[in-house]
């Protein structure tokens, strides 16, 4: 693969191009859609049927919403660039997993535009500047090594057997239902154990959602447990303070001995 970067950069370049060519917007068209979802499925589950008990839920939503575009929107195009780049296939020569790599690469330099202005937001409204924030490079680096992988399968699979696009599209919108976006899997599974496992680890892309959004969002109970621990300690370090005054202020046993003998 270094030795055709130079063509790898090109793809990239050339995606970015089409993908935004005569759009008056441009990258700001890739936060249109998850806001539109995040203002349809609040007023559904948290207007009309609450269903959650998350606050600032329509904040928890817009996260999840632009994990699950970035995921759901590399797999689907990179299913047909191999076709599409079909003609430089057959002219040059060069390894074909830079064609999907190129448009993964494209869909992931949006997703992290607007993923960190999703993040400031949530940083601003909440006030959750915490620890759990270091994760979220490493986090979003094992996100786009998965999501490339199942690219490039996807993408092979698609060059043989043309019905794997229409497919790949009907099988991501129950996906899209089963993973931790609008709701977190121990409220929808409340008391079902094994249910609450299936929808957290039998779904690939639901650990990545749910541990991004923990790190990005930090739910209360975490702050909560947090105040809890700083409240202990705060009360454990007057405890100690008082026992230390009572006992500097206690006369030592030579003293009260002199004073018993004078007596």
């Amino acid at each position: 693969m270094r030795r055709y970067r130079f063509l790898y950069e090109q793809l990239v370049r050339r995606e970015l191009r089409q993908k935004y060519q005569g759009s008056a917007l441009g990258l700001a068209w890739y936060l249109v859609n998850p806001l539109v979802l995040m203002g349809a499925y609040y007023l559904l589950f948290g207007v009309l049927f609450p269903q959650t008990k998350v606050d600032d839920y329509p904040l928890f939503l817009i996260v999840g919403l632009v994990i699950w575009l970035f995921f759901s929107q590399s797999l689907l195009q990179a299913a047909d660039s191999l076709l599409a780049q079909g003609g430089l296939i057959r002219k040059a020569r060069f390894p074909r997993e830079t064609v999907p790599a190129a448009v993964v690469t494209v869909q992931l330099a949006t997703f992290l535009a607007v993923f960190a202005l999703v993040a400031v937001v949530e940083l601003a409204v909440r006030g959750t500047l915490g620890a759990p924030l270091v994760l979220l490079p490493p986090l979003l680096v094992a996100l786009f090594a998965f999501t490339l992988g199942l690219a490039l399968v996807v993408a092979v699979m698609h060059a043989y057997f043309r019905d794997v696009g229409p497919i790949l599209s009907a099988v991501l919108l129950p996906w899209f239902f089963l993973s931790p976006i609008f709701y977190r899997p121990e409220d929808a599974a409340a008391g079902h154990e094994v249910a609450q496992d299936l929808l957290t680890w039998a779904n690939p892309i639901a650990p990545f959602t749910y541990v991004l959004l923990l790190a990005a969002y930090l739910p209360m109970s975490w702050l909560d447990r947090l105040a809890g621990w700083k409240h202990h300690l705060t009360e454990f370090r007057r405890s100690g303070s008082h026992a230390w005054v009572s006992w500097k202020r206690k006369p030592s046993a030579p003293n009260r001995a002199h004073g018993n003998t004078a007596l």
